[in-house]
């Protein structure tokens, strides 16, 4: 077994809560996952992490979407320092992203948040800053209730590839 699931296995309530909000700021969410311990293996993990995602509602969706900074911004406002050491990762290329770039994420983003009431989510470990500006672009004429449920298929991506490394610890 993983060294670091076998600890969470046994961490008592605060420290294994913790590591949930993490990879994932949904307090339902994450009260749940520690709830259905012990987990036999990554697997087992993996697969009630999407059964529970796919359990939560609306608030616990917007919940997640606080925790995350806008794509090209440093800081959520509702984040762990582990969870906005993970978006630091998955947002690198936005780094290094030109300024027109960058301000074109900041201005989509603006629309984004007025259009749906949330942030943009996008699962952007592998996207490149124009790939996400081009998905922001191409998702801001959904209807917000095809944009709730896309941004929340995008969270449970991202919950899982912050499992991923978690586990890795």
């Amino acid at each position: 077994m993983n060294r670091v699931l076998a600890e969470w296995n046994r961490a008592v309530g605060d420290d294994a809560l913790s590591a949930m909000i993490a990879c994932c700021g949904a307090m339902r969410w994450a009260s749940a996952m520690v709830d259905q311990r012990p987990f036999a293996g990554i697997v087992d993990l993996s697969e009630a992490a999407d059964r529970t995602w796919n359990e939560m509602q609306e608030e616990d969706w917007l919940e997640a979407f606080a925790c995350h900074p806008r794509i090209g911004e440093r800081k959520a406002v509702h984040a762990s320092a582990q969870s906005v050491a993970w978006s630091r990762q998955e947002q690198a290329s936005a780094a290094s992203a030109s300024e027109r770039i960058l301000s074109e994420l900041a201005e989509g983003n603006a629309l984004y948040a007025e259009r749906f009431g949330f942030t943009y989510i996008v699962c952007a470990t592998g996207k490149s800053a124009e790939e996400m500006l081009a998905i922001l672009q191409r998702r801001l004429v959904s209807d917000r209730d095809a944009e709730l449920r896309e941004a929340a298929e995008q969270q449970r991506q991202i919950l899982q590839i912050r499992l991923g490394k978690w586990l890795m610890q």
